[in-house]
């Protein structure tokens, strides 16, 4: 994942609530199964075994964060826990079907999160987080981002 790509990965997780959390986690998880493919291909074995990991830790994530009490939880569990051995497969046998796979289950699950996000009306699951703003200015297609909010009441509050 390029530091362009993260950097815009933190933006949106300290703005996002925690249907869009989910969204994320699901692109990145996504990012870092591409990046275990193309490691593959170009047979870089520590890309892909550090690939693989961070797949697995988003995996882990998502599945810890589910609240089994409620619908659609459960069945929502059991796709996790097949990815996640599909995943340990996959880095066994280095097999680029097993990791598409794992595409395959996702990627309906990140659309249908993505269509629903913009309907939570709770705010940022991160508080005193710094707010960013973006746009054009200084010339033709030139974006800065100017920094907003920048007291000293930021981060944790005790």
């Amino acid at each position: 994942m390029t530091k362009e790509t993260k950097q815009q990965f933190t933006l949106r997780i300290t703005q996002a609530n925690s249907t869009e959390m989910v969204v994320i986690l699901y692109e990145m998880l996504l990012c870092y199964l591409e990046e275990s493919v193309n490691a593959l291909r170009a047979e870089d074995e520590a890309a892909f075994k550090d690939a693989v990991r961070k797949s697995r830790g988003c995996l882990n994530e998502l599945l810890q964060s589910l609240n089994t009490k409620y619908e659609p939880a459960p069945a929502l569990q059991q796709l996790y826990l097949f990815c996640i051995r599909r995943l340990a497969l996959g880095e066994a046998k280095k097999s680029e079907e097993l990791l598409s796979e794992i595409v395959r289950v996702i990627k309906p699950l990140h659309d249908a999160y993505d269509q629903i996000a913009g309907q939570n009306p709770s705010g940022p699951v991160m508080n005193n987080s710094q707010t960013v703003y973006a746009g054009l200015t200084y010339g033709r297609n030139t974006l800065t981002e100017n920094m907003a909010d920048q007291g000293t009441n930021r981060g944790m509050l005790v």
